[in-house]
């Protein structure tokens, strides 16, 4: 099991689901965490359960790339440094198909999913040092497709395709700096049970997703453990991509 003693990880979409889970699991690994999330009173909520001290806690939206940098440069000044993030915040809407969506639609999810992660990785790539990793999530859609979801799989198609290629520039700068992308599954309560069954018989496992087994492979990633991973793209679906 990986120690995070002395580490400064920021995590977006962390006032609940598997943002608040990775969270409390590097809290008990002795990690310093910036948690960042729209729901300042889950934030709050989320704060006082975590292990240890010292974590802060910020309102963002992560469309807003002002927000976002205001957010970085704070848990620098507060924590002299950033060693890893998660960008965990996202949105999933209950579409239509394609020639029946709206431009709300579409600036909504490609706004937080897409936009979001753009400005965070801007933001964390001018703080992170050598030897710093930066964990993207998307989702099993982006390589599977899934029925009146056109907007969102376009939208995590996009966070891979940014993810693979900023890795593949910063080189350039830091040649040990990783990032990687970890595949998830939709999660119980953030869609309606229908969706959940249709997604559960696509897996080879015929279960749902827990988070810890979400976030224990977020937490691998982000160790020291995985110095020579980077552009990885991990699914983590029971066997829905295989």
């Amino acid at each position: 099991m990986a120690s995070f003693e002395g580490k400064v990880i920021a995590i977006t979409g962390a006032a609940s689901g598997i943002g608040l889970a990775v969270a409390k699991l590097l809290a008990s690994r002795r990690a310093q965490l910036s948690l960042a999330d729209m729901n300042k009173a889950g934030l709050e909520t989320a704060l006082e359960s975590l292990s240890g001290d010292g974590h802060i806690i910020t309102q963002v939206d992560v469309r807003d790339s002002q927000e976002v940098s205001a957010w970085i440069e704070k848990t620098v000044s507060v924590f002299g440094k950033l060693d890893g993030a998660v960008n965990m915040a996202g949105v999933f809407t209950h579409g239509t198909c394609l020639r029946d969506e709206t431009d709300n639609t579409w600036d909504l999810i490609m706004g937080v999913n897409a936009r979001g992660v753009f400005n965070c990785l801007r933001a964390e790539l001018k703080h992170m040092k050598a030897g710093g990793s930066i964990v993207s999530v998307a989702s099993v859609d982006d390589r599977a497709g899934f029925a009146n979801a056109s907007v969102y799989c376009a939208s995590k198609h996009a966070v891979i395709g940014m993810s693979r290629s900023c890795c593949k520039g910063e080189r350039e700068y830091s040649h040990q700096l990783r990032g990687t992308i970890v595949r998830t599954p939709m999660m119980e309560g953030e869609v309606m049970a229908e969706a959940v069954e249709a997604e559960i018989a696509q897996q080879v496992q015929k279960r749902p997703t827990k988070p810890h087994k979400i976030t224990n492979i977020i937490a691998f990633l982000l160790s020291d453990k995985a110095s020579f991973v980077t552009g990885a793209v991990y699914n983590v679906d029971g066997g829905w991509i295989c």
